[in-house]
């Protein structure tokens, strides 16, 4: 019977103080947010850190435009070169109708074209 009882003694003893440490664990925790709180209140950043952040921001909107830009010139050439491609096959297929449809009655078409 006493060691059931030394047993629950030491088991309980053994609670309070996992308990107590827990408690100062966290109390030393919530100390250091509350310490890093008040000194990022009580020391706003220098004017020369502010500058240097702002120029960082503005030389990354600088680069983001500029790929922006470089990428719309070129979808812009790509779209250029389609249809350039595209009105050559279309002059190309109407080329080889005229040519096909001539019936040799008159001069081919191509002398027959307005030099502008």
């Amino acid at each position: 019977m006493a060691w059931r009882q030394l047993l629950l003694a030491s088991g309980l003893l053994a609670a309070v103080l996992l308990t107590n440490a827990e408690q100062k664990i966290f109390m030393q925790e919530s100390d250091a947010s509350n310490f890093l709180k008040k000194r990022d209140k009580r020391s706003p950043k220098s004017r020369d850190e502010a500058n240097a952040e702002n120029r960082q921001k503005l030389r990354a909107d600088e680069l983001r435009r500029e790929y922006h830009e470089e990428q719309g010139n070129e979808f812009e050439n790509f779209v250029e070169e389609q249809n350039d491609e595209q009105e050559e096959r279309s002059r190309e297929a109407i080329e080889q109708w005229r040519q096909w449809h001539y019936d040799g009655l008159y001069p081919s078409y191509l002398y027959n074209r307005h030099h502008i």
